[in-house]
């Protein structure tokens, strides 16, 4: 049983909280009052919007698809193979065509758009996508492949699926860049900038990349949306394929142009070097050195480095110190 003091605490200490809580309705109002005006994003509508946390699930559920066995606790085997997929990828459609259906009918409502039957338009997007995958899981397979025998040190394909960012922000892009194509808004983005954050990895769903793409190490790299990359492409840390800085008025000129560049296939750019421009072209089987600053065209056959900088090699200020005090 508490005692007098200790009961006259517990008062004195709801007190608090109700004095503490007293400005919250006032604090509500103001931001409801704010809702729906200039200042402020908000979706205040009965109809729901896609989910973020949904479409992370979408990655997870197709890359579990992909790579089957790769992404589960459970055994998987022959004997049960056929219901794991089955299960799979029934799971998929109905996640997949639900946010899609969001999306659609999202974007019909913001835009004033005829309608398009979003749910029926939705239900043909999925079964299209679902359609694709051994075609997509093809040409993930190729990536791979190109991962193995561009890194010596690759022990194995099971650990480039495993640990490698780069194929996981491929994995992630190629998923995203086949909604894109079926005019999916919305979705595709979340997917790629979710795999931005968690790869350091950005690739806009939008570019076109060919088979067998590889990105070492990954860091910084960034592919722009108008982005065309061939076969056999392989980029390293920190790379950038982006637009020039434009103006506003630029800006709105362009949004439905070609920006960014061109690599044409067997290309080679290594770490740190910036491509920009939509009449850029890097022609087949060049190599681009680390550090370039490229904003011009270069024909097929050409490597492009940096003249290499004055190195000043000395001795270490210890050990100047040290020699001195030898001679005393």
């Amino acid at each position: 049983m508490k005692r007098p003091a200790e009961r006259r605490q517990c008062k004195e200490n709801i007190e608090s909280v109700k004095h503490s809580r007293k400005d919250i309705p006032a604090i509500v109002n103001r931001l409801v009052s704010t809702c729906n005006k200039d200042g402020c994003f908000d979706h205040v509508s009965a109809e729901p919007i896609p989910y973020r946390a949904a479409v992370i699930d979408i990655l997870r559920r197709a890359s579990r698809i992909l790579y089957p066995g790769f992404f589960i606790q459970t055994r998987l085997d022959s004997t049960n193979v056929e219901y794991y997929l089955g299960q799979e990828v029934t799971g998929l459609f109905e996640v997949l065509s639900e946010q899609i259906i969001l999306a659609l009918r999202h974007d019909c409502l913001r835009h004033s758009l005829p309608c398009v039957r979003c749910e029926d338009l939705g239900h043909e997007i999925t079964v299209k996508f679902l359609h694709g995958l051994p075609e997509l899981r093809e040409m993930l397979a190729k990536d791979i492949l190109a991962a193995y025998e561009g890194d010596p040190a690759a022990k194995g394909y099971d650990e480039i699926i495993f640990s490698y960012p780069g194929l996981g922000a491929i994995t992630i892009y190629r998923i995203a860049h086949q909604l894109y194509s079926m005019k999916v808004p919305l979705i595709p983005r979340i997917m790629t900038e979710y795999a931005h954050s968690h790869t350091g990895i950005d690739i806009h769903p939008g570019a076109d990349i060919g088979e067998s793409f590889f990105i070492d190490h990954g860091t910084g790299v960034v592919i722009g949306e108008t982005a065309s990359i061939g076969k056999r492409v392989r980029l390293y840390q920190g790379v950038t394929l982006g637009a020039l800085s434009l103006s506003k008025a630029e800006c709105k000129l362009l949004r439905n142009r070609r920006r960014h560049p061109t690599l044409e296939d067997d290309v080679i750019i290594y770490a740190n070097a910036t491509i920009l421009g939509g009449d850029t072209v890097v022609g087949a089987r060049s190599v681009i050195g680390g550090n370039v600053w490229l904003t011009h065209s270069v024909p097929p056959d050409t490597e492009v480095f940096i003249k290499k900088q004055d190195l000043i090699f000395g001795e270490k200020q210890y050990k100047k110190q040290a020699m001195k005090k030898s001679f005393r």
